[in-house]
């Protein structure tokens, strides 16, 4: 190892770049559509709100571009994302084949606590049925430690980021009416599939989950 690897390896951590808080904010008001999709975002009336200089907020639209949260358009500016419904179909299908694969490798693999884990995240669930906003968070949180689970960062990393996409829908599948209930039944076969440690019905049952949520988002 050189001095200055070692030199690097020693060296304090610092805060994290302001643009990186300032992306994170972003992210989270266009998630809250207090700037929903199609709107144009207007960087000086931001800067001032933030208090922040508009080089950070920039670079943090930057971020949130590579993401697909945000539409660089020349001359005009930034843009919230639009999804049409071929983006919607596009991005369901891609999720759904890496977490039916991420789903089938931790019924074969995975070990009781990891088991455990994403049956008390389910019981989280169940018992989350009738409380909307709770239940999405929930959810979220079960497919991302499913994709934890399997271990397989690349698969992990495009997933979350497909799932900020999915989240610019107008139509979410779970605003649906009866697609709770339906979306917790979907998830109980896959917990059975998984505690049998069949892997090739919790992939089956996952891909059925992804259909049936883009039938509900499309509808």
């Amino acid at each position: 190892m050189s001095a200055a690897d070692a030199a690097t390896l020693t060296r304090p951590l610092v805060r994290r770049a302001l643009y990186e808080d300032v992306a994170e904010r972003l992210r989270q008001q266009i998630f809250a559509r207090q700037l929903p999709p199609g709107s144009w975002i207007d960087e000086q009336k931001l800067a001032v709100e933030y208090g922040i200089s508009r080089t950070p907020l920039r670079e943090a639209l930057k971020v949130l571009a590579v993401e697909g949260l945000v539409t660089m358009k020349l001359g005009r500016g930034a843009y919230v994302t639009e999804m049409s419904r071929d983006d919607l179909a596009q991005v369901y299908h891609l999720l759904a084949l890496l977490e039916s694969d991420a789903a089938a490798t931790v019924a074969a693999r995975a070990d009781e606590a990891q088991r455990a884990r994403l049956r008390a995240l389910h019981e989280q669930l169940e018992a989350a049925v009738d409380q909307r906003d709770a239940f999405f968070g929930l959810n979220e949180r079960w497919h991302l430690a499913l994709l934890e689970i399997a271990s397989n960062r690349w698969s992990s990393q495009l997933a979350a980021d497909l799932r900020k996409v999915m989240k610019l829908s107008r139509h979410h599948s779970l605003f649906k009416q009866g697609r709770l209930a339906d979306s917790l039944a979907e998830h109980r076969a896959i917990m059975r599939a998984i505690e049998a440690r069949d892997a090739e019905g919790t992939r089956r049952a996952m891909q059925a989950h992804f259909a049936s949520g883009l039938e509900a988002a499309a509808g």
